[in-house]
């Protein structure tokens, strides 16, 4: 939670460093914790901690008193400022003697419990003492109300209580079908406004006859998309990208987005690598092979295999890479498994690893969707991975040992950076 809704005192008692006060009361017995009841429920009475929970029971158990219906809370003396003891209890008596015999064994019960009679004891009829709808009694709102001196008043009318239930449900319904409206209205526009770039973009990368001239136009594109749609693009660490030599770079995959915003980030041009599904369609084939997208199939093992060996090979004549090792996106939240390609290209060519960590996007845009939403985007760049000193660290390793080795330090910086889960661990295992 990030704390109550406007309400910043509220909020700073509510964190204690990084522990959250839950407010409950609770003992430890056998290593299992037991919930006893809530801290702001407790009666400070004369020096002494009163729990209503067992005055509530005991007084339950009263001839003639409704069998929880009882609520114990403290209230404050205007007049002298201490917390006064009372008891509210539900009953079906109306017989005069009937009652005060009633209270007089509510005092002699509480006398007996806590050392102490209490201050008043309200004798009130049905539905006076307030519950939750899981049946938990409301002893602050109880307590409000006996304050105000409307405990035991007759309810209003049914048909009162209806228009009142009735209007009060209309609120929320209107705020929500508000933020529709709102959300609707937006999405078509961020649409509009990102197809518009993308064709600027395509038109661009068609006509410019060096990959350095597509790629500006690309980072204009991102960027001016980004900014048309309020979406603030933080970026931390990429002076870790090297601009003297070439590397890998990995990052996780939560979005379709995620390369548009990358391609806003990335001070240097890099060649993406792609699921080979893309290449079907005639319009995308064209837009990425301009941008010297390497395509690999995720199915075909010897196409696949085939599609590493070139990749491979164009790292080591002097490309950049720029993997999504996960493989591809889902809408569930989370980091999943990592593939080996861009580790093995990298330990293969001997090239450094970068690890990036994209965090947002998947709020903006989730797979599956094409609603689009208002969100910040951080992009956290880690330090260089350099895959000689990792063969250094251990020497007598083969390649394949080296790209695991290198494989795991990238995805435990993109795991701590990417705010999502860890959706690999338990199948890795």
């Amino acid at each position: 939670t990030g704390g109550y809704y406007r309400n910043n005192e509220g909020t700073r008692r509510l964190f204690d460093g990084e522990w959250l006060n839950s407010g409950d009361l609770a003992y430890i017995s056998n290593g299992d914790v037991y919930v006893t009841g809530r801290s702001k429920d407790v009666i400070i009475r004369a020096g002494r901690n009163i729990y209503p929970q067992e005055l509530e029971g005991a007084v339950s158990g009263v001839d003639g008193v409704r069998k929880g219906n009882v609520a114990v809370f403290g209230s404050t003396d205007p007049e002298s400022g201490t917390e006064r003891l009372v008891i509210v209890a539900e009953t079906n008596e109306t017989d005069p003697a009937i009652v005060e015999r009633i209270r007089t064994d509510i005092y002699a019960i509480t006398n007996d419990i806590v050392g102490t009679p209490p201050d008043d004891v309200v004798l009130a009829p049905r539905r006076s003492v307030l519950k939750t709808s899981s049946g938990k009694i409301r002893r602050s709102a109880s307590r409000d109300l006996y304050e105000r001196g409307e405990i035991g008043k007759a309810n209003r009318a049914v048909w009162w209580q209806f228009a009142r239930l009735t209007v009060t449900g209309m609120i929320p319904s209107f705020h929500r079908f508000r933020r529709r409206v709102s959300e609707s209205i937006f999405a078509v526009y961020a649409v509009t406004v990102a197809t518009f770039f993308w064709f600027c973009s395509f038109v661009a990368v068609a006509v410019a006859p060096r990959i350095e001239d597509r790629w500006k136009a690309i980072r204009w594109a991102a960027s001016s998309m980004l900014r048309a749609t309020r979406a603030p693009l933080v970026v931390r660490g990429m002076k870790h990208i090297p601009r003297n030599r070439h590397c890998v770079i990995v990052s996780n995959h939560a979005s379709y987005l995620d390369s548009f915003v990358l391609s806003a980030a990335l001070p240097v041009p890099v060649s993406f690598v792609a699921k080979a599904e893309l290449k079907n369609n005639l319009i995308l084939r064209y837009y990425l092979t301009r941008l010297q997208t390497e395509f690999v199939d995720r199915f075909d093992k010897q196409k696949g295999t085939s599609d590493a060996r070139r990749i491979g090979r164009h790292a080591r004549e002097g490309r950049t890479l720029m993997f999504y090792p996960e493989g591809g996106m889902e809408r569930r939240p989370g980091l999943r498994p990592f593939k080996m390609g861009a580790f093995a290209a990298a330990a293969d060519a001997d090239l450094p690893v970068v690890p990036l960590a994209i965090r947002g996007t998947r709020s903006i845009l989730r797979p599956d969707s094409y609603l689009i939403r208002r969100n910040t985007v951080t992009i956290d760049v880690g330090e260089i991975i350099e895959t000689s000193e990792v063969k250094k660290e251990i020497p007598e390793a083969d390649t394949w040992a080296v790209a695991l080795e290198l494989r795991a330090r990238a995805r435990e910086y993109i795991l701590r950076h990417c705010g999502e889960p860890d959706l690999g661990e338990r199948r890795e295992k």
